[in-house]
Order: C-alpha cells, then structure tokens, then sequence
C-alpha cells in the first residue's frame, strides 16, 4: 500500500513556477492568487508589500522603484531555488517598478503547497530572497527633502 508522501500531489508538480514578472503597472492580489491555485495544495500563502508612509523615523514623500534588465530573470532563478527546496505545487511572483504611491503594492508573492506550514516557510524564503538577491532598487524621497536609495543586493 503507497503512502501519502507517494501521492502525486505529494510531490513537486510540474513546471510549478506559474508566474515570474516585474512590471511598471498596478499588482493585482487577485492575478498572483489565482497563479497558484493547484487542486493538490492544502495551503497558499500569499505575501503583499505595500508602500509606507514612514522609513527609518522619517515620514515618506514619494517612492519610486527601478531594477536591472536582468531582475526578472534573477527573480525566476529565486523561485526556481525555492521549488527545488520545498514541495510547491505553484508559486508567483510580481515587483512594480516605477513610481509609486503610499498604499500601492510594490510586491507580491505566493506559494500553495500540500500542506500550510510548508506554504508558509516556502513563502518566507520566497520573499525574502527576491529582497536580497534580485536587483531591483527604491528610491525614496523624505518630508524633510533628503533622498535614499536602498539596494536589495
């Protein structure tokens, strides 16, 4: 008799990363958790990253974010480290560029898995890779004038 870890739906699904985009327009929750859905996960999770109106005690102006021609490409090879780590059944992944608003979305991740404590730390590692390794910069602009650029590698 097979076990449950020899169900397919145990198992890394094929092509799992369903999608993998930087864009200059508005994210949508609605697109990146519809990217993930798989009949085989019992848990999604699902990160969004919102503009703040406040960095480092100083209240926040205007925002823009620009990135390396290669972010994109950069940000499929995270997601494809993070299918190779945990069982995802389906991940997504979307970074705005350009400038933003206070309340716009800059980022949004998600990952569905078998099961929810996999989905979540696939998600973790998920988003905190795109952070650190995918390049792709902020630029702010503060109330008091002064301005900072912030890398994420």
């Amino acid at each position: 008799m097979a076990s449950t870890h020899d169900h397919p739906g145990e198992q890394v699904a094929q092509d799992p990363v369903k999608l993998i985009a930087v864009r200059e327009t508005a994210l949508s929750v609605d697109e990146v958790f519809r990217a993930v859905g798989d009949d085989a996960a019992g848990g999604i999770a699902l990160f969004v990253g919102t503009v703040r109106n406040h960095d480092g005690g100083a209240d926040v102006d205007a925002l823009g974010y620009s990135c390396h021609p290669s972010a994109e490409d950069e940000m499929r090879r995270v997601a494809e480290k993070v299918v190779a780590e945990y069982p995802v059944r389906a991940l997504a992944a979307v970074h705005r560029v350009g400038d933003l608003k206070v309340g716009d979305l800059a980022v949004v991740v998600a990952v569905s898995c078998p099961h929810r404590a996999e989905a979540f730390a696939a998600c973790r590692r998920l988003i905190d890779d795109v952070k650190h390794e995918v390049p792709i910069w902020k630029h702010q602009t503060f109330s008091d004038g002064t301005e900072e650029w912030v890398g994420a590698c």
